[in-house]
């Protein structure tokens, strides 16, 4: 069995949103402990999502500190099967003893509302990787434009990071909060690699070449990418793998094609896992983690030899945690 690490999901707003309590143990998601065990999880990656345009009586810092007070209840919970990651020398331990490592992760970077202070307050709390945006606007910088029905779907190429975000990717590199390029726009993405130095990841998204979608990579990106040692993690949402108008079922051959384009445009080092799983609407033959094995079968089928079958699974994903939790 390989060991999984995947780079996003958003298991924690979704037991947020249910209506009867359930728990991180045995909850009815994609992702519950008896899944990642299954599954063969190594470390998952819980991102604290937070929908701007659906907060009403709260910020969102406020929201996203509800989150993460979740989060670590969940965690907490169950110390003898998943514990709290915030650094790689955590990670090697948790191995070594065969449980779960669970990172926290920030997706909508709205929730800072601008202060490097409450930056500060979500990495003393364990928030180890972060995107700048979600799908709205916020104090750091633009997300993907949105495709609008009889308008030309192109990148956005103009709006870079605010002088606050430029802020922001540089402390955050200094902290050593990994910096997630999904959801973010191109003039954005550009930004980022001028004024950072170390790996960045792309924690969910695809190839564009292989699927236009401007959540995917472009060529550039992707060898942009793997010339800084970065990762990026193939996401199980059936419309950015397939170009299909709101694609509503993929498959792992379809997970496969990107892998491979990734790995010819970049190499087999910038390809993870990013499954946005408890997060998209939509069907695969990956139904939930407990089945990651499948994706991993289907690769050797078609050619993947079992190093670079470890390596989409995990290693190179650890390279990124070792290099930048210094």
């Amino acid at each position: 069995m390989f060991q999984v690490i995947d780079m996003h999901c958003d298991t924690i707003p979704a037991l947020q949103w249910k209506e009867k309590q359930e728990h991180l143990a045995d909850a009815d998601l994609q992702i519950n402990l008896d899944k990642l065990e299954k599954g063969g999880s190594l470390c998952q990656c819980f991102s604290l999502f937070t929908f701007l345009k659906g907060l009403k009586d709260e910020t969102p810092f406020e929201h996203v500190r509800k989150l993460a007070d979740l989060w670590k209840s969940e965690v907490e919970r169950y110390p003898d099967r998943i514990c709290q990651i915030k650094t790689y020398a955590d990670l090697m331990q948790v191995q070594k003893e065969g449980k779960i490592g669970a990172v926290m992760t920030v997706e909508e970077g709205g929730v800072y509302e601008g202060s490097i202070e409450k930056l500060h307050t979500l990495y003393d709390l364990g928030v180890r990787i972060s995107t700048l945006t979600w799908n709205f606007p916020n104090e750091l910088g633009f997300p993907n434009p949105a495709q609008e029905e009889g308008k030309p779907y192109l990148p956005d190429l103009e709006n870079g990071l605010t002088p606050t975000g430029i802020a922001f990717v540089e402390e955050m590199e200094r902290l050593g909060i990994v910096i997630d390029l999904s959801h973010l726009n191109d003039a954005g993405i550009r930004d980022v690699f001028a004024h950072t130095r170390g790996p960045v990841i792309a924690s969910h998204s695809n190839a564009r070449g292989a699927c236009f979608h401007l959540r995917n990579l472009s060529d550039e990106m992707i060898r942009q990418l793997a010339e800084r040692g970065g990762v990026t993690g193939i996401n199980f949402c059936p419309s950015f793998l397939r170009e299909e108008p709101a694609a509503k079922k993929a498959s792992t051959m379809d997970m496969v094609r990107h892998m491979k384009y990734l790995r010819n445009v970049g190499g087999i080092d910038i390809i993870g896992l990013g499954t946005d799983f408890d997060g998209f609407s939509g069907e695969t033959d990956v139904p939930d983690t407990a089945h990651m094995q499948h994706l991993a079968d289907v690769m050797s089928h078609d050619g993947f030899t079992d190093e670079e079958i470890e390596k989409v699974f995990s290693k190179n994903v650890l390279r990124v945690f070792r290099e930048c939790w210094k």
